[in-house]
């Protein structure tokens, strides 16, 4: 099982983005129950996830219509959130440095 930092982040997402409430939410359960060893694990199940750098992964919410970007440390089974929005809001971010900022 994952610990992901912090819930409240993707709760605050929800809120800035209900029609991806309920994708995000469905993500958030599968991934506290999650047994993934590494990135490869989570490629078999996740075929659309994406690594970048700092031990990142990007994936896509609603059918690529969003993208979530989150800092996955499989070793000590850590997720940290760093960004969610839409695909356009994401073509205009560097996601290898990225941060959550409260809104």
């Amino acid at each position: 099982m994952f610990n992901i930092i912090a819930r409240k982040t993707l709760l605050i997402y929800c809120l800035l983005h209900p029609k991806a409430s309920n994708a995000l939410k469905e993500w958030y359960v599968e991934f506290v129950k999650s047994d993934f060893q590494n990135f490869n694990e989570l490629k078999e199940v996740y075929k659309n996830a994406s690594i970048v750098g700092d031990d990142r992964v990007v994936f896509n919410i609603m059918g690529n219509k969003y993208r979530l970007v989150v800092r996955m440390v499989f070793e000590y089974r850590i997720i940290q959130v760093k960004w969610f929005g839409t695909h356009a809001e994401y073509d205009n971010i560097d996601v290898e440095t990225v941060k959550y900022k409260k809104k």
